[in-house]
């Protein structure tokens, strides 16, 4: 199921103020937004035929694999982000994340 506009608007808004209220302590916020991604919990919870479609509707024509998202976060962990904060970072294969 895709989130919402609301709920993604309303994750960027809490995103944007937390970071804003704990930038004097020296911690980041951010999130990573990820689209369809291929887990097994796909063909458990979905019908077969929706299953077989999902992530399709992407630029990329895909579901994307946990490993092609794992390095979002790692990024966002890593010191290679220290300046970075209330960022929302979409790896959804090119679909909008708004």
């Amino acid at each position: 199921m895709k989130p919402s506009r609301t709920f993604r608007s309303g994750l960027s808004a809490f995103v944007s103020t937390l970071a804003q209220e704990l930038a004097e302590k020296g911690i980041r916020v951010n999130a990573v937004a990820p689209g369809p991604i291929w887990t097994p919990l796909i063909p458990a919870t979905m019908p077969t035929e929706k299953a077989q479609s999902h992530g399709e509707s992407t630029p990329l024509g895909r579901a994307g694999q946990p490993a092609e998202v794992a390095p979002a976060y790692v990024f966002f962990a890593s010191q290679d982000a220290s300046y970075i904060t209330a960022e929302m970072l979409a790896v959804s294969g090119g679909q909008p994340v708004t």
